[in-house]
């Protein structure tokens, strides 16, 4: 049986990659088809290794000026389970960096995580949270949530529950505060456009 050919060479930029990546989600397992492209995409298999690290085979077929030609053949089911990163370097890192230290990056998931460190004694403002639910977990470090009607002492372990839309503020303590959180995947926003009336 001839394995299925996908000439992406005059699909726009913007379409290319999901149009790879769902032809790849509708392989069954040990099947393959034949990628056609102009141009060595090393960016896709980047995101190969990115979100099916292990479950994807990539063997260059032909590397002709006009038609590059890669076999993408689907190993596993699913992506597979796997260590992303370590709290423990992350929390023995510089605590002077403030903001996201870490993310999530594959691109299809449901979730999204990231880990964020606050420097010593500085804060984030009270303020209302998105219209979805949080899990915080308090990497290294101490400090302060501020809620609605109290303060609560965070400390390294702390199993945080952040309600849609609470009211929340934190306060680092003197050797910082570093917590990861995971909530929701959020939806990208989309902008549509209508067309004119004439």
């Amino acid at each position: 049986m001839s394995e299925q050919e996908l000439d992406v060479r005059a699909t726009p930029k913007p379409d290319r990659h999901p149009l790879i990546f769902q032809s790849f989600e509708d392989l069954a397992v040990g099947e393959a088809f034949v990628l056609v492209d102009s141009h060595d995409p090393k960016h896709l298999r980047g995101e190969f290794d990115r979100d099916y690290p292990l479950g994807y085979a990539w063997d260059y077929l032909d590397r002709s000026p006009d038609a590059w030609r890669i076999r993408i053949g689907k190993l596993a089911s699913t992506s597979l389970p796997r260590i992303l990163g370590d709290t423990a370097l992350l929390a023995a890192g510089d605590r002077d960096v403030s903001g996201a230290v870490w993310k999530l990056q594959m691109s299809r998931r449901d979730l999204d995580a990231n880990v964020v460190q606050l420097p010593p004694n500085a804060a984030i403002d009270t303020h209302v949270g998105p219209d979805l639910d949080v899990l915080l977990v308090v990497v290294a470090g101490d400090g302060q949530l501020t809620t609605e009607r109290s303060t609560i002492e965070l400390h390294a372990g702390a199993l945080v529950w952040l309600p849609r839309r609470s009211r929340r503020g934190f306060r680092a303590g003197p050797g910082g505060l570093q917590y990861l959180t995971v909530h929701q995947r959020r939806q990208s926003l989309v902008i549509t456009t209508t067309a004119g009336r004439g």
